[in-house]
Parts: structure tokens; C-alpha cells; sequence
């Protein structure tokens, strides 16, 4: 049985996701927990699928697409961000306070902190995808560790 070649548009369309998939889920994960991040980054490619003509003319794809994942999530802000709780015994070297601690961040401040260090995402790819400058992601960071430090000092 022979295969039809795959359009461009399908090639393209893969391409995108395979580049930005993972960081744009990572970061609308972080902003808006787990389920509901997953969900935001799942519509967002739904959308990105339908729209794709217009998408790839953009110069910054990823970014639209997460803004696109933020919007799809609105109906989801009045639920508080559910982190899932970290289990000691399989996981003793985080410590246990630490989902609670980044669910009082704002949520710059937790999407940054958590994209630069849990994921180890390079500074210029979190500007990016957020729509802030390098700078900004700077500022998010010192200030999001810096509250992380005191609150996790004092319990």
C-alpha cells in the first residue's frame, strides 16, 4: 500500500510542535498546575492545528501559543494552582514544602523559577516564550527565589 507524501503545512505543523511542545506544557504547567496546564497547552495546539496558515506567518509562534494556552485556561482562575505534593520517601531530596511555597509565588514569579530550574530551560527560550525580556526573567527569578529562600528559612 503506498503512502501519500505529507504536505507541507502537515510537516510544518509537526515541526512546531516537536520544537515547542514541551516548554510551552512546562510553562502553562507551571502557571496554572498540572491539569489544567496540561489542558491550557492541549488547547492551544488544537487551536494551533485549525489556525496553522496563520500561525507559522508569526515570528514567534511559541509565545502565541502560549498566550493562546492562557486565554483557553481563564475559565480555569478562580480554582487555586494545584501543585502535586511532594512524596519524602521516593523523593528526599526536595524538600516537602517546597509546592506550597511555589504556589504563593505569582505566577511569573513560579513559571520562571520553575522553567529555569527544574527544567533548566536557557533564559533567552523563557523570554521568549512568555513574551518578556531577558531582563524581566532576571527580575521574576531573583525575586521569586528570593521569596522561595525566606519562606522555606522560616518553616
Amino acid at each position: 500500500m503506498k503512502t501519500e507524501p505529507m504536505s507541507p503545512a502537515v510537516q510544518g505543523f509537526e515541526a512546531l510542535f516537536a520544537a515547542h511542545e514541551i516548554p510551552l506544557r512546562r510553562a502553562l504547567v507551571a502557571a496554572y498546575g498540572h491539569e489544567d496546564g496540561r489542558e491550557a497547552a492541549a488547547e492551544a495546539w488544537v487551536w494551533a492545528w485549525e489556525h496553522y496558515d496563520r500561525l507559522r506567518e508569526l515570528e514567534n509562534p511559541a509565545g502565541y501559543l502560549y498566550r493562546v494556552g492562557q486565554s483557553k485556561a481563564r475559565k480555569w482562575l478562580r480554582r487555586p494552582v494545584r501543585l502535586p505534593d511532594v512524596e519524602t520517601a521516593s523523593m528526599p531530596s526536595v524538600e516537602p514544602k517546597l509546592p506550597g511555597a511555589l504556589r504563593r509565588l505569582s505566577m511569573k514569579q513560579r513559571q520562571v523559577v520553575v522553567l529555569r530550574h527544574a527544567y533548566d530551560t536557557p533564559r533567552r527560550e523563557v523570554a521568549e516564550l512568555l513574551g518578556i525580556s531577558p531582563a524581566t526573567v532576571d527580575t521574576h527569578l531573583a525575586r521569586g527565589l528570593a521569596k522561595l529562600r525566606a519562606e522555606l528559612r522560616e518553616s
